[in-house]
């Protein structure tokens, strides 16, 4: 892991020995968080980036001794410090978020494994009833809704740091309490009826877990998204993604031993506990923000109501549907997503099936899949350190978009001409799938958002990350119990030519996508013409400074 922070870190240009210190004391997080902190200064500031958002003549970063963080009142020159090294206002905010999403992923990689384990168990889920899990699924889609139409209100009360602050509290609390829930259904076998009380508690936990994983993710990006331009994207984004690979890996070694030692229940409460903990990562990000004046804001004017007239406010479901007709990429993306949860699903379908019959035991089943999606994370960050960072500065996007389906359906390919798939032939497929969510898609996906305006960064972003996902997820779901109720249990190799037929229409949808989605000249260029004379007032620095 410190090869591969070393290999980026050189590719950059940084100093080795400027990192030899940070690569004994911190590994290969702070290695990430370190390359990263260069990038955005260099990028911001030390490269001369022309028209940065919020940025004081050109945010050129004081190149002097830096021996403490300093505001230059001749020429508003900014500088902030991590680590003892040069950063700007706007890369630290980017960094704090991106260590916060690393914490709610550390937590959410301990829920997977766990919920997965609960649901599919015989004493606490629904283990041989295979139309449990499409049943379930189904219903993720309307708790992303409702999930969705609370964000909004949210947001538009309390704006972008009060909807993450609350949006978090709400989850990490939601978990926690479905954990000590079932600890004590369980210690005093409480019954609904003839059948478990747990059982009312692991199938909608589940279902909750699918669904709030979106919510999160999607507004520490939308930060991001904000913060940085679109060059800056195109070469951090894979690094900050892999600052949550990371920390998924770490999470999902640590699920066996963690297990074995507190048990399912409390694996979960670790989970309240990472998302408490990463309120201190979005909360030093928004002060930073604050502080230097570029916080995310929604600059649309809105029309006030003729007095005597009160208009009712649109809901985010209308929000959103006016966005995808004034920009038509994201009603493209929101189609793909549709599309590749589609066969997120169905795969997932194959595996959970071909998982419980292959490894009867719960909490053995759980370190398995802790494990299964660990190796994921390490595949994932050696992507997302080693090869998407060179690779996006000799390809553009659109190219990627085309690519990435077309290794999945191969993978599919295979599995279905297997008659009876083994275990490791379905994961693989999973694997394939995921790696390429988690790496080049999600990359992919929040390049999109940059040049974007605030309502599509924040509303369009959590229509597509929460409902878009999960609905691809639910309307997958249904269609297979529909299935299943008219013509019978499917086999696994039904399955997955099923598969292999849903990973087609994702390429297709992608490629529709790519031909909507701009360059990264072109998104510059739009983004410097949106941004043209937004800059940022340090004010309140230069009054700091001078007491």
């Amino acid at each position: 892991m410190m090869e591969i922070g070393s290999q980026v870190l050189a590719a950059q240009g940084v100093p080795a020995l400027q990192h030899a210190g940070l690569l004994m004391r911190g590994g290969a997080s702070v290695v990430a968080a370190s390359a990263l902190s260069d990038a955005v200064w260099k990028l911001s500031g030390g490269a001369g980036t022309k028209g940065r958002k919020n940025t004081p003549n050109k945010a050129l970063v004081k190149k002097s001794s830096p021996s403490k963080a300093s505001v230059s009142k001749s020429n508003m020159v900014v500088e902030e410090r991590i680590l003892g090294l040069p950063i700007t206002p706007e890369g630290k905010s980017a960094l704090y978020m991106a260590i916060a999403m690393a914490c709610h992923y550390l937590g959410y990689s301990l829920a997977r494994p766990i919920t997965v384990a609960l649901f599919t168990s015989s004493s606490t889920g629904y283990a041989g009833f295979p139309a449990a899990f499409p049943f379930a699924m189904a219903f993720v889609s309307p708790a992303a809704l409702s999930l969705l139409v609370a964000y909004g209100k949210l947001l538009d009360r309390s704006g972008p740091r009060g909807a993450l602050t609350g949006s978090t509290v709400f989850c990490a609390l939601t978990v926690s309490l479905a954990a000590l829930a079932i600890a004590f259904f369980q210690k005093h076998g409480v019954m609904i009826g003839s059948v478990p009380a747990v059982k009312f508690i692991s199938g909608p936990l589940f279902v909750f877990r699918e669904a709030y994983v979106q919510l999160l993710t999607s507004q520490y990006w939308s930060f991001m998204a904000s913060v940085l331009t679109p060059n800056q994207s195109a070469t951090w984004f894979g690094p900050i993604a892999g600052l949550t690979s990371i920390a998924s890996a770490l999470s999902g070694f640590a699920v066996s031993p963690l297990v074995n030692r507190v048990g399912l229940v409390g694996g979960l409460c670790g989970t309240g506990l990472s998302l408490l903990l990463s309120l201190i990562g979005a909360n030093a990000a928004y002060q930073m923000a604050d502080k230097y004046g570029f916080t995310p804001k929604d600059t649309h004017k809105k029309k006030k109501p003729t007095r005597g007239l009160a208009e009712k406010e649109p809901n985010v479901i209308q929000k959103a549907s006016s966005l995808f007709q004034r920009v038509p990429v994201l009603k493209a993306l929101f189609m793909e997503i549709l599309a590749s949860q589609g066969l997120a699903t169905v795969l997932n379908v194959v595996f959970v099936a071909r998982l419980g019959t292959a490894i009867p035991d719960d909490t053995e089943r759980a370190g398995w899949v802790g494990v299964f999606f660990a190796a994921i994370n390490v595949v994932t960050m050696v992507l997302q350190f080693g090869i998407l960072p060179p690779l996006m500065r000799v390809i553009e996007p659109r190219d990627l978009w085309r690519a990435v389906p077309i290794v999945s359906l191969l993978a599919t390919g295979f599995q279905m001409l297997q008659k009876d798939p083994s275990l490791y032939v379905v994961s693989a497929s999973l694997l394939v799938m995921k790696v390429s969510e988690y790496s080049a898609r999600r990359m992919l996906d929040e390049m999109v958002f940059v040049p974007l305006d605030f309502e599509s960064r924040f509303v369009g972003k959590e229509v597509i990350g929460v409902f878009g996902y999960r609905f691809g997820k639910s309307l997958m779901s249904l269609g297979l119990s529909g299935l299943t109720s008219v013509m019978g249990s499917f086999g696994l190799q039904e399955l997955s030519i099923l598969s292999n037929l849903v990973a087609f229409t994702w390429l297709s949808t992608a490629w529709k996508l790519s031909n909507l989605v701009p360059t990264r000249e072109e998104a510059e260029t739009v983004y410097l013409k949106a941004h043209k004379g937004d800059r940022r007032r340090p004010a309140k620095a230069i009054k700091n400074k001078k007491r």
